[in-house]
């Protein structure tokens, strides 16, 4: 597998972990905010939204992480390092469009989808799931197949 399939498959990975891992920090947080939600019911608002949701979460996942390679390649940084912060970056730079998705949003108020902008719980959130979408896109990216076939087969 190349490098650029590797970042693109670890990027959609990421994301369905984030995914999959929401109704933990919901709970934990006391916050029903939802990613897959606010995604899959901007599109649909029948019952599959939520197939919805996580299938466009995995593709923005997959464009990040090809991304992230392009930025890897001529930057030449430590991976997870690298996908740690730009991960972070783009959390901190795009959150302030909760305003649109606050005012816009065809869902805003249904479950999943509270008021944003000013939440510090949505917030707070928000930024551990790109920390966690950012430590896993990092540590896939960065394994090295031949390395852990010549373990494998010194063993």
């Amino acid at each position: 597998m190349s490098e650029r399939s590797r970042s693109a498959a670890a990027g959609g990975v990421a994301a369905i972990v984030w995914a999959l891992q929401e109704p933990l920090d919901q709970r934990l947080l006391r916050c029903d905010y939802s990613d897959v939600a606010l995604l899959g019911k901007a599109v649909t608002r029948g019952p599959g939204w939520r197939v919805a949701g996580v299938a466009i979460h995995a593709v923005n996942g997959v464009l990040f992480g090809l991304a992230f390679h392009e930025l890897r390649r001529r930057l030449r940084l430590d991976p997870r390092r690298l996908a740690l912060g730009m991960s972070l970056g783009e959390h901190v730079s795009l959150y302030p469009l909760s305003y649109f998705i606050d005012r816009y949003h065809p869902a805003r108020g249904e479950p999943g989808i509270p008021p944003l902008l000013r939440n510090r719980r949505a917030f707070m959130q928000a930024t551990w799931r790109h920390t966690l979408f950012g430590l896993v896109l990092g540590r896939l990216a960065a394994a090295d197949p031949s390395r852990s076939r010549t373990r494998s087969a010194q063993q």
